[in-house]
C-alpha cells in the first residue's frame, strides 16, 4: 500500500471526515472542533495511516470504509487525544467484531464456528471494556451513585454523605 500523508484541511465538503485523493488523505475540520480532538498534526497523521490501513482491503483504500470509520469516531466525538485513540480502536474492533458475525452465520464446519465464535466473543468483550473505559476517562475516574428514595424507620440509621469501605476493618488487635 502507498504511504498515505495526512493533511488537515478545513474543506467543507468532508466535514469532520477523511477524503482520499490519490496519496493524499485529507482530514475535514467539523464546526465544533476536530473529528479526533487534537489539531496535532502527528498525531492526525498517524490516526488517519491506521485507519486507512484497518479500512482497506488490498492495497487500495476503500473510501467508504475509511468514511464509515471516520464517521463512528466522529459521533463518538473525542475531547483529547486519549479518547482519539480510544475511539479509533474501537471503531476497528467494532468492524472485526462485524466480520466475525458475518463469518459466523456462514461456518461450514465445527471449528469455523469455534474459531469464528470465540474471537466475535473476544472482540465484543473488549469493545464493551473500551466503552466502560471511554466512560471512566470522561468522568475522571470518579463514580457518581444517585440515591432517589431513602426510607429511615423509626428506630433505623442513616448516613448522609460520602461512605467509603476499606476492607475487613476493626482494630488491628482484634483476633
Amino acid at each position: 500500500m502507498p504511504e498515505t500523508q495526512a493533511l488537515v484541511a478545513s474543506a467543507p465538503a468532508i466535514e469532520g471526515g477523511i477524503s482520499i485523493n490519490g496519496d493524499v488523505a485529507k482530514v475535514g475540520v467539523s464546526k465544533s472542533g476536530h473529528v479526533f480532538g487534537t489539531c496535532n498534526p502527528q498525531i492526525i497523521d498517524g490516526l488517519v495511516g491506521q485507519i486507512i490501513n484497518v479500512a482497506s482491503k488490498g492495497a487500495n483504500p476503500d473510501e467508504k470504509a475509511i468514511a464509515f470509520m471516520s464517521a463512528m469516531i466522529g459521533s463518538i466525538q473525542p475531547r483529547d487525544t486519549i479518547e482519539a485513540m480510544l475511539a479509533t480502536q474501537m471503531s476497528a474492533v467494532h468492524n472485526a467484531t462485524m466480520v466475525f458475525a458475518r463469518r459466523l452465520n456462514h461456518v461450514d464446519n465445527i471449528p469455523q464456528q469455534d474459531s469464528a465464535s470465540r474471537a466475535f466473543n473476544q472482540l465484543s468483550r473488549t469493545f464493551a471494556a473500551q466503552m466502560e473505559a471511554l466512560k471512566r476517562h470522561r468522568n475522571g475516574g470518579n463514580q457518581n451513585v444517585t440515591v432517589k428514595h431513602v426510607h429511615v424507620h423509626e428506630g433505623g440509621q442513616a448516613i448522609v454523605g460520602n461512605v467509603s469501605t476499606g476492607g475487613r476493618g476493626g482494630n488491628k488487635n482484634e483476633h
